[in-house]
């Protein structure tokens, strides 16, 4: 099974590092390639990567060439790891969120000595430290919002999120109603939780942080999905699919940005989707649940490989990358974690499409707040487990408690590791 090879992967890296596999090297001063892998396509962030890697050449002529090599979401970790284990690794890689605690803790990653810290926010840079060092540097720190297709809304007899706001009604109970009656009217998705498509379990974490749910205690040893707070939640998301058909059932998929949903939970990065300006929309925070106002982070951390071929230049490169000058750019997409930038004012300069009021609300707000999406070690192996014994969970006349019963008795031997 890939999610095996995975974890078996990470296995395999932190034995060859407490080995004493291949350590960092002097920056080589012969032609030097370097390959970074990204889970992205989006030609508009490419052209920004290589348009930053094309200013670093000019100043290190000895750097022939830096690719970026992006690698589909649903399979990136997967793969990047099985590409180590394989000898065949990039020199850089982002890090989802999910995998960090695998890829900090087994040394995987060139320790960035001498980065200046000072202007990133302490949460941010959590995920991301070893024995007090930064290891990988919070590319993205990107709260989830909700883009909404006020054209839908409005021909489904629905209020527009910013009148539900205005009113104080943005609650998960109004937006599955509104969502229910976008399919019932157009027969178009109502509500499409993003990269979720009934294998990315951990995407629904947007949805049950609003009632207070995790998947497991902040010590990482006692399974959550049992607990009545996700009960609850998960309850709610299976009438909402199932009873409302509120969202999208297993087996169908709908695009928000090509006007085929009246709503989607993702992040600001998909906003550059939006430019040809096919249907009036808008982007919010997450509904308020049972436990009110909340706010989800997903990350991505960027790491220089112990094993790339050229760590040393590798981590060189990460710096220039990472600059405030960079970071300032890069926020058109991956909001920075640098306490100078992570303003509205300054995301409304690269973030043209999007209004100040969005960004402060959605972004800024976001990540003063926000949650971090589930992580924990042995990350690949534990979500091979979850998402085999939500498996049950998506169907009709499924037993809800039932089902996240099995989920805790599937993972409880893997959270005691």
């Amino acid at each position: 099974m890939k999610i095996r090879a995975t974890a078996l992967a990470l296995a395999g890296l932190l034995a060859l590092t407490a080995c004493g596999g291949k350590t960092e090297e002097p920056a080589a001063a012969g032609p030097v390639s370097l390959r970074m892998t990204v889970w992205t396509s989006n030609e508009a962030h490419l052209k920004l990567f290589n348009e930053i890697a094309a200013a670093y050449r000019a100043e290190h002529p000895n750097v022939t060439e830096i690719k970026f090599d992006p690698i589909p979401f649903e399979s990136y970790t997967t793969t990047l790891t099985t590409q180590i284990a394989g000898g065949n690794g990039p020199d850089l890689a982002w890090v989802l969120e999910n995998a960090a605690p695998d890829f900090v803790s087994s040394g995987a990653l060139v320790p960035l000595d001498g980065y200046d810290t000072s202007d990133l926010v302490p949460a941010a840079t959590k995920l991301w430290q070893k024995d007090g060092k930064l290891v990988a540097y919070p590319f993205s720190t990107s709260p989830f919002g909700v883009f909404v297709n006020n054209d839908l809304l409005k021909a489904a007899g629905q209020p527009t999120a910013a009148e539900l706001i205005a009113q104080g009604k943005w609650t998960w109970d109004n937006v599955i109603a509104a969502a229910t009656a976008v399919n019932t009217k157009s027969g178009k998705a109502g509500l499409v939780v993003r990269d979720f498509d009934y294998k990315g379990w951990d995407n629904l974490s947007t949805v049950w942080a609003g009632w207070g749910a995790e998947a497991w205690s902040a010590d990482g040893k006692t399974c959550g999905f049992n607990k009545p707070a996700m009960v609850e939640a998960m309850t709610f998301l299976h009438r909402a699919i199932f009873t409302g058909k509120a969202l999208p059932g297993p087996g169908t998929t709908a695009d928000f940005f090509a006007g085929d949903a009246g709503m989607t939970i993702t992040q600001i990065s998909r906003a550059s989707l939006l430019k040809d300006g096919k249907f009036g929309w808008d982007l919010v925070p997450l509904p308020s649940g049972p436990k009110g106002n909340y706010a989800v982070i997903g990350q991505a951390g960027l790491g220089a490989l112990k094993k790339g071929r050229n760590a040393k230049a590798a981590a060189e490169f990460l710096t220039y990358f990472t600059n405030a000058a960079n970071s300032a750019k890069l926020a058109a997409y991956f909001p920075p974690p640098r306490k100078s930038q992570l303003n509205a004012e300054t995301l409304a300069k690269t973030n043209p499409l999007l209004k100040p009021d969005q960004l402060q609300k959605v972004v800024v707000d976001g990540i003063s707040t926000g949650v971090v999406k589930p992580s924990h070690s042995g990350q690949a192996e534990i979500a091979q487990a979850v998402r085999a014994a939500l498996d049950p969970l998506w169907k009709a006349d499924a037993n809800v408690t039932a089902v996240l019963d099995g989920v805790c008795s599937s993972i409880n031997p893997l959270l005691a590791k």
